[in-house]
């Protein structure tokens, strides 16, 4: 993996635009994550977020623009190429292997821990999300809704990533469970992994990241340091609040 300063962007987007076949979905998107840093992707159903990430990371390929991650360029790359190179992603379907167990689901994706030694172990997962600890033995299938999102969130932790995409990742889930896991977005940024976060409560995006987009029929139409944000008039009327 090719290093950056903590100067440089992790990941840059210049233009991207995006296709599913002859339906124009992105239309010339710039964004760019820095390292440590936390980004709310912001807007209604239907304006493009899921796939501008899914752009990102390659998985729509009718795409343009330029993509780089850690100052190479990815614009072309695959989904298995992006993954390599330090970015983990939490899928608004979760996508956990049904067949397998809480443990062969973590330690499947499991990465050597930094020299640095702050890194996420099989012990610190389950520390963190206790419910796993007390399902280890289940098998993916046998989880609730909740613990399945936790496990995604626990296995994308397990890459060691530098940049950790988390698309829904509490929808549909129970109050606590939701709290859980806005806990454990925090914990993610005080270890400086870097994070875009997708999420229909809004109020909570702003309050867990630095920098917002909002993004409305393709396009950035605000953008902005997250405190700004949170008290602009436009903000109520790009997302229908």
């Amino acid at each position: 993996m090719t290093t950056t300063s903590m100067h440089d962007p992790i990941l840059e987007a210049r233009g991207v635009h995006a296709w599913y076949g002859s339906s124009h979905v992105l239309h010339g998107i710039d964004l760019q994550i820095a390292r440590g840093e936390t980004l709310g992707l912001l807007g209604r159903n239907g304006m493009g977020k899921s796939t501008l990430i899914r752009t990102l990371l390659g998985h729509v390929t009718q795409r343009d623009g330029r993509i780089h991650l850690f100052g190479q360029d990815v614009s072309k790359a695959r989904p298995h190429e992006v993954a390599r190179r330090g970015v983990a992603y939490v899928p608004e379907g979760r996508g956990i292997f049904p067949n397998l167990s809480v443990r062969e689901n973590l330690v499947m994706a499991a990465r050597p821990v930094p020299a640095s030694g702050r890194g996420w172990t099989l012990e610190r997962v389950l520390q963190t999300f206790p419910r796993l600890a007390e399902r280890i033995g289940n098998l993916g299938s046998q989880l609730s809704g909740g613990e399945q999102q936790m496990l995604s969130i626990g296995r994308a932790l397990m890459t060691q990533p530098e940049l950790i995409i988390l698309d829904e990742a509490t929808e549909g889930l129970a109050p606590l469970i939701v709290a859980e896991i806005w806990r454990v977005i925090g914990t993610i940024r005080e270890d400086g992994i870097a994070t875009l976060i997708v999420d229909r409560d809004y109020r909570k995006v702003l309050a867990q990241s630095d920098r917002a987009l909002v993004l409305q029929k393709g396009q950035v139409v605000l953008a902005g340091a997250s405190a700004e944000l949170r008290d602009s008039p436009q903000l109520a009327s790009y997302l229908g609040v």
